[in-house]
């Protein structure tokens, strides 16, 4: 299901609003201060669900079944290593640059942490920690044409890096949504995982957009619930896995984003997944892209007839009312990381 086709998505904007965390933040950290900038149910919520009903007097379980299960061709990222910068201590591969990302490999084995950090070109820094004991990892260029600096930092000590490599890449996207369709570090998702299965049988027989949203939006806030203990126990460098949050049935606003931007991305809808402020808590919500609305970035949800605000995370615990009442017109919500 590919995001050219005519029709209205739904922004899904992931949000809690519970008196612990107010006090405890949304359950992830903002960062190390060593290296520039920072890291990073209930169904009465009005977004109709495309198979609560039974016009066909069959049930959901039954029209599910018949429908056919077409499992999408994931847009993966690779490291192709047609156009690379390194060294001993690292490499950055981007062959890829135009499709909106590179991939990075710290090749030293060591205890101490390692990060990568991507200056976009307004200006804003987006740190990623580089995980030695990986192989590459996918980060997205989520800024736009223009020029991007990269660096890679090695740990000191605490919080001292030093540089161990960097490049300047001019930049010009595909298009727009190259960044946001694709698999990356905070987005982890691929070809044979259950996240990705899943969303195709939640939207196996629906064609419309605001059908397929909906139905992977009551899938989350009916089967998803918030984690608190993870929340007060989280590290600064926590990552979703969207296979464990699925298989757990609970996770934090972080592992909200990254679980339905993964399922919406698999199906080839431009999904940015969006880490900023509530007033002091940093959290983490999704924006969704329409051909005819463009990037729905506000605080929405569609009941079939209007737009109105949305938030599923605390839909997934109950009190939506509260919760609309604490959004207002979305003035509370910067904007600061787009993954």
């Amino acid at each position: 299901m590919q995001y050219k086709k005519s029709a209205i998505y739904t922004m899904i904007f992931i949000f809690i609003v519970l008196s612990l965390m107010l006090l405890s933040g949304c359950g992830f950290g903002s960062g190390d201060s060593g290296i520039g900038g920072g890291n990073s149910g209930n169904s009465g919520s009005g977004v109709q669900n495309p198979q609560s009903s039974d016009s066909e007097g069959q049930t959901p379980s039954q029209t599910v079944a018949q429908a056919i299960v077409e499992i999408p061709i994931i847009l993966v990222p690779t490291a192709s290593g047609m156009a690379v910068e390194e060294n001993d201590k690292a490499i950055i591969d981007f062959s890829n640059k135009e499709d909106g990302y590179i991939m990075a490999k710290f090749l030293e084995a060591t205890d101490m942490k390692a990060k990568i950090l991507i200056t976009v070109p307004d200006g804003t820094q987006y740190q990623y920690t580089l995980r030695p004991d990986r192989d590459f990892e996918v980060f997205p260029l989520s800024g736009g044409n223009g020029t991007y600096e990269i660096g890679v930092f090695e740990q000191i000590e605490g919080t001292r890096y030093a540089m161990v490599l960097s490049i300047t890449l001019d930049v010009t996207l595909v298009d727009e949504f190259a960044p946001f369709l694709r698999p990356n570090q905070y987005v982890n998702f691929h070809q044979d995982c259950d996240v990705v299965k899943k969303a195709a049988e939640l939207v196996a027989g629906l064609s419309s957009f605001t059908d397929i949203v909906g139905a992977i939006y009551h899938f989350v806030i009916e089967n998803i619930t918030y984690d608190v203990e993870l929340a007060e126990t989280v590290q600064v460098d926590y990552l979703p896995e969207v296979d464990k949050v699925l298989a757990r049935g609970k996770g934090i606003c972080f592992d909200f984003a990254s679980l339905m931007a993964a399922m919406l991305r698999s199906q080839g809808i431009p999904t940015k997944l969006v880490i900023g402020y509530t007033g002091d808590v940093y959290h983490a919500w999704i924006s969704v892209f329409s051909e005819e609305e463009g990037w729905l970035d506000d605080v929405i949800r569609f009941d079939g007839r209007d737009w109105h605000l949305m938030d599923p995370t605390f839909a997934a615990s109950g009190g939506a009312a509260a919760v609309e009442q604490y959004i207002g017109d979305g003035a509370n919500y910067v904007v600061k990381f787009l993954h």
